[in-house]
């Protein structure tokens, strides 16, 4: 592994006079640790088996509830432990690629249970959170048959389930809100799934991924929600597809074959008292392993002009538009104008999607690639997961001599063991030949991108994509994936679109898509999503028509200093500041209900600014691209009323004078 690079580094101290007063308390019935602030509590019983349960300033999130590990055969007893240890520790940590803050506050209270067969676990309270890991120090191999995860929770409980129909998946699915219990047997979802009971949300997922299967959740008949690990692949058919997208597979009986001494992944529970407090929630990237790219300065963030979506419908031009080198050019054109930093060549520019080495003939990627220079424009490829996995080291040098700047990823569909460590050895061996790494087709973040920050995105969300054959991307699941699927890490969603109607006007195409809620609301994903490789999904040619939205959208960042949550509420509504160096950007989406909002502009610095504003025309609640643009002076004691039409949006950009 490589030394943290100067600008990562952790600096930790541990207070172990606190730990008498804040980290534990031990009694007859287990141990207690509790937050630095004293609100979030793990409660932990180790009999034969070992249980935890979590509450929240006295409110019960989980019951007491199951955990552990059957190894090479054999569940693991917790009922003697050998050694305990507790320490309070604060932790600053800087993100290379810094996506909600530059800096995070790493401030937690930690307990060790060692136990005398060599695994120990470790538990964390932090003041938005609780986490808990398995430590292994056996000396061999060892085979994990299955994890133990029986998380209970009170009857009241409600969630939102992101249900899966099959364990090979996307990982692309709406969020559900249901009560728990009408949840029914043998139903599973993938990861992050939120639940909330008497007003306290707790998002479940995981962390610190590696050589592993990722999770999933499936409700037993006693209301218990168990662990589902996929099985250790012992053999991969190709299709009649020819292999390039899914699979017919044959599993083992058991989930991973790993070595002895390692540390499991977190199992997270992020905890938020209001809905926006999850907007902020950072601890998937700061339960995970740190950079271990020694030289991380040639990763560039940025937007990306994107063609598959749109079809590669251009129009007013003197050439057939479509995959050629024309095409690419004009995208080239469009984002040098507008300052935009990548142009990706999606499937088709190859001769196939199995044969990736070699472009069809009307691509010549070295042109494009010098074309791009030219202009400060860098080109992305698309690549299949499968055929990039037979010959990587070849196809990756090939990328870099061509003076490609990054891959874009797709179709995994897995999240077993092979699967979890191929998305650790595509972003090791891409970061070697400095190409940024977008993954779609994929499962969710669990922490890779903090090891390997040229990991820039990834898919695993219902995004835009979806407009082309349906009409699920509503308003309420636009709102809700901030609260949810953005939580563990940045998501691909491709905003964008410049073809903005309601309900009652949509209509599915899959070469001219379009999509629900007003302009703005589009507009307002800019500062809302999370992605430091964000899509503008729409035609060049739309967007040189709507010249006004399209510089407005290229003046936000994908990358910030600073965020604030500052309203929030989950499908209903969505608002939030967010701070790239001394400029300031706003955002807010809603949802069904036209919202009106009292923005305080008190967390802005003393002095002048001025604040360039998109918000919802006076007849966007019935035609959907209606908006209005204005300009003004303003200072941090002034504030702003934003009005927002049902499944409408707002956005504005405040700079210093």
């Amino acid at each position: 592994m490589n030394k943290l690079a100067p600008t990562h580094q952790i600096i930790k101290k541990s207070y172990i006079l606190l730990l008498l007063l804040v980290c534990y308390a031990l009694s007859s019935h287990g141990q207690e640790l509790k937050s630095p602030d004293g609100n979030v509590t793990i409660h932990i019983t180790s009999n034969e088996n070992l249980q935890w349960s979590v509450t929240f300033k006295d409110k019960t999130l989980l019951d007491p509830s199951d955990i552990g590990l059957t190894i090479n055969g054999k569940p693991l007893s917790f009922s003697k432990i050998k050694k305990q240890k507790t320490e309070a520790i604060q932790n600053k940590i800087t993100p290379v690629v810094a996506l909600k803050t530059s800096s995070i506050d790493d401030h937690y209270n930690s307990l060790l249970l060692e136990f005398s067969h060599k695994f120990n676990i470790e538990f964390r309270a932090y003041d938005n959170g609780a986490a808990y890991r398995f430590i292994s120090t056996q000396n061999k191999e060892i085979i994990v048959d299955s994890e133990i995860i029986s998380l209970q929770f009170p009857e009241s409980t409600i969630s939102y389930f992101p249900e899966e129909e099959s364990i090979i998946s996307h990982n692309e699915r709406s969020y559900e809100k249901v009560k728990v219990s009408e949840i029914k047997k043998d139903k599973f979802c993938s990861l992050p799934v939120l639940f909330q009971n008497d007003g306290i949300s707790a998002l479940f997922t995981e962390a610190d991924l590696y050589d592993y299967p990722g999770l999933y959740l499936t409700k037993t008949d006693n209301g218990i929600f168990e662990a589902k690990n996929p099985k250790y692949v012992t053999k991969a058919t190709p299709t009649e597809q020819g292999g390039d997208r899914n699979e017919i597979l044959e599993y083992a009986d058991y989930i991973a074959k790993t070595k002895g001494a390692r540390n499991f992944p977190w199992r997270v529970l992020a905890i938020a008292e209001n809905d926006k407090d999850l907007l902020t929630n950072q601890l998937v990237y700061q339960l995970s392993r740190p950079n271990q790219i020694k030289d991380p300065t040639w990763i560039k963030p940025g937007k990306v002009a994107w063609d598959w979506y749109n079809d590669n419908n251009i129009y007013g031009v003197d050439f057939k538009s479509g995959i050629n080198n024309d095409t690419y050019k004009y995208y080239i054109d469009f984002a040098s104008k507008y300052g935009i930093e990548y142009v990706i060549l999606d499937e088709g520019w190859s001769k196939s999607t199995t044969n990736i080495a070699e472009p069809t003939e009307a691509i010549d990627v070295a042109e494009l690639v010098k074309y791009g220079k030219n202009k400060n424009v860098g080109i992305i490829l698309w690549a299949l997961w499968k055929p990039l996995d037979k010959d990587a080291e070849t196809l990756l040098q090939q990328y870099e001599d061509w003076g490609v700047k990054g891959i874009k990823v797709d179709f995994m569909q897995r999240s077993d063991q092979y699967m979890v460590n191929y998305y650790e050895r595509i972003a090791k061996m891409a970061a070697a030949h400095h190409l940024l790494v977008d993954y779609h087709g994929a499962f969710k973040p669990s922490g890779l991108r903090r090891a390997y920050p040229n990991l820039l995105s990834y898919e695993g969300v219902k995004g835009n994509e979806n407009n082309k054959w349906s009409d699920l991307i509503t308003p309420e699941h636009t709102v809700t994936l901030p609260f949810t699927r953005m939580v563990p890490g940045p998501m691909d969603f491709t905003p964008g679109s410049m073809v903005n109607t309601h309900k009652i006007n949509y209509n599915i195409s899959f070469s001219r898509p379009m999509s629900l809620g007003t302009r703005c609301h589009q507009v307002a994903m800019y500062v809302i999503y999370e992605s430091p490789l964000q899509m503008l999904c729409e035609s060049p040619s739309r967007y040189y028509q709507e010249e006004e939205t399209t510089d407005f959208i290229a003046q936000i960042p994908t990358t910030w200093d600073e965020t604030i949550a500052l309203s929030g509420k989950i499908a209903d509504h969505v608002i939030m500041a967010r701070r790239k160096g001394s400029n300031w950007y706003v955002g807010a989406m809603t949802a069904a209900n036209a919202k009106d909002y009292i923005l305080d502009l008190s967390f802005l610095p003393e002095g002048n600014y001025t604040i360039e504003i998109m918000e919802d025309g006076a007849n966007a609640h019935k035609f959907a691209e209606d908006y209005k643009k204005s300009n003004q002076k303003i200072t941090n004691k002034d504030k702003i009323e934003i009005k927002m039409a049902a499944d409408g949006g707002w956005a504005a950009i405040i700079k210093p004078l």
